[in-house]
This record gives C-alpha cells, sequence and structure tokens, in this order.
C-alpha cells in the first residue's frame, strides 16, 4: 500500500495514477485535516464490490464453501470441452 500526500499527488497524479492501475497497488492520499483518501483501480474496486456482495449472502457464501470443499477433498470432475461450430 502506498500513501502519498495531497500536494505530492496533484504534482505526480499520472505516476500514482498508474501506479495504481498497472500495479494493483492501493494508495492513500494523506490530508492535512486528516480526511485521508483512498485510490484504487477501477478494476479492484469492481472486484472489492463483488466479493462484498457474494460473501454478504449467506446462500452465496455457503454455495461456494461446500464447492471449496467438494474440490479440496477431491469431490469434481474433468471434462473435455466440445467446440460447436456455428452455422453460416
Amino acid at each position: 500500500m502506498l500513501a502519498v500526500n495531497d500536494t505530492n499527488l496533484c504534482e505526480n497524479m499520472k505516476l500514482y495514477m498508474d501506479k495504481v492501475t498497472n500495479d494493483y497497488e492501493t494508495m492513500i492520499v494523506t490530508r492535512k485535516n486528516k480526511k485521508n483518501v483512498v485510490m484504487l483501480s477501477e478494476e479492484s474496486y469492481n472486484n472489492l464490490v463483488e466479493n462484498i456482495y457474494v460473501m454478504g449472502n449467506k446462500e452465496n457464501y455457503d454455495w461456494l464453501m461446500k464447492g471449496k470443499s467438494q474440490l479440496e477433498n477431491g469431490q469434481c470432475s474433468t471434462r473435455e470441452l466440445v467446440e460447436v461450430e456455428e452455422d453460416e
């Protein structure tokens, strides 16, 4: 996690935005009034929101944990994908 003050961020905005998006860094922007800001990439934000949604629903969470347990215990199978050609 990076931390940068607001003045430095303004002077080097592109550099820091590239760091956040390209390196998947989360950045805290420190401010004099102690009302700090967190900057993260859109991709990281969407991932976070999706995880909150999935983990926040007990049925989804239980279903995922059951699948995880089955996978860890070898209760799974593999299948070969069959490619289907579209009719023109």
